[in-house]
């Protein structure tokens, strides 16, 4: 895939190439991705709501389709991206538009995967609590994002386990130089401890080097 100079879901050959790209890059994807499901299905009910926020080819609904189909929940994904809609395969509904100023319903599951590190450093915690306003009693919010290491040399060893995944995936070192320069002003990793500052009750339960995913759940 031809890396854009600057960055941007809005590419069809970045929307074209997403699924083979971010399984290359990312080595842990798919086991990532079967955590949150696994998550997912425990706070899913009868009919309940899921909203996939960030929802690229639909990956998180291609994992929980079985108990989507089977509870009759409804899946609204959402995605801002008309080039990678074109390319959504997965049930429930696709909207195209902003997840920062979209109208959430009360909900029972959120997914937000590698989505919050695109949004503006001043609209996170805002919107992340009110999307915690929004979730039913004994409903859950799942996150996996990229955030900034800890303090110290262990930021830089953390920092090299992400690019040891990649060349071991096969990327060239041309194309990892490439995609992070494209990411300048495009992508910024959440602060470290950032959703246990915006969120108390965000329990980690995924780590892989710089990246890290949270579960959010609310006490009926």
């Amino acid at each position: 895939m031809q890396i854009p100079s600057d960055w941007t879901f809005k590419n069809l050959e970045v929307a074209n190439g997403f699924d083979a790209h971010v399984r290359a890059t990312l080595p842990w994807y798919d086991l990532a991705t079967g955590a949150v499901a696994h998550v997912a299905r425990h706070y899913l009910p009868q009919n309940g709501l899921i909203y996939d926020i960030g929802a690229s080819t639909g990956n998180i609904g291609r994992a929980l389709s079985d108990v989507i189909e089977s509870r009759q929940a409804r899946l609204i994904a959402i995605d801002d991206s008309e080039s990678m809609a074109g390319k959504y395969n997965a049930p429930g509904e696709l909207v195209i538009g902003d997840a920062l100023n979209f109208e959430y319903e009360k909900f029972d599951v959120a997914v937000a995967m590698l989505v919050m590190m695109f949004f503006p450093p001043i609209a996170r915690k805002t919107w992340l609590q009110d999307l915690y306003s929004n979730m039913k009693p004994g409903g859950v919010i799942i996150l996996l994002d990229k955030c900034d290491g800890p303090p110290g040399y262990l930021s830089t060893v953390m920092h090299r386990l992400t690019i040891a995944g990649k060349v071991a995936s096969g990327i060239s070192s041309d194309e990892i130089i490439a995609k992070e320069l494209s990411l300048s002003g495009v992508q910024r990793p959440l602060p470290y401890n950032f959703i246990q500052f915006a969120v108390p009750e965000a329990y980690e339960f995924f780590r892989f080097g710089e990246f890290a995913g949270w579960v959010i759940t609310r006490q009926e």
